[in-house]
């Protein structure tokens, strides 16, 4: 089985209303959904669930994306930020092979903008286990 790694963005006022709406479009493997704060606005939030991958995969729920997660440095990050990740470290060049010292990258979710990378400090807020979620 392979899966893939879920991101909804909320905010905190929208937690519950937020792995509600989670809970009720996915099967969460695994039964649990991490929440991490970002350091730099305490009420955004940044749910993190998987899901079994499959081939008509719809994106169904608002504000999500699909991440990959390095465990050994708790980054989370898109292909698109890893890919400037490794631009910004290596003369400007895109080369696959290229390794990245992630642990300069701890605790951080990469994304990218208009501006380039975007270098999101986090904290693990909270975890839900999913079996004891009152609806």
């Amino acid at each position: 089985m392979k899966t893939q790694l879920l991101c909804t963005f909320t905010r905190q006022s929208r937690l519950n209303e937020t792995i509600d709406i989670i809970i009720t479009c996915n099967e969460i493997l695994y039964d649990k959904i991490y929440i991490f704060q970002n350091q730099d606005d305490l009420t955004q939030l940044i749910c993190t669930y998987n899901i079994e991958l499959v081939d008509n995969y719809e994106e169904n729920i608002e504000n999500t994306i699909s991440l990959h997660r390095k465990k050994q440095s708790n980054t989370l990050y898109t292909i698109n930020a890893l890919n400037e990740v490794i631009r910004s470290k290596n003369n400007g060049v895109l080369d696959k092979r290229y390794n990245v010292d992630w642990s300069e990258y701890q605790n951080t979710l990469l994304l990218t903008n208009e501006h380039g990378l975007n270098v999101v400090p986090t904290k693990i807020f909270q975890i839900v286990d999913i079996k004891d979620w009152n609806k």
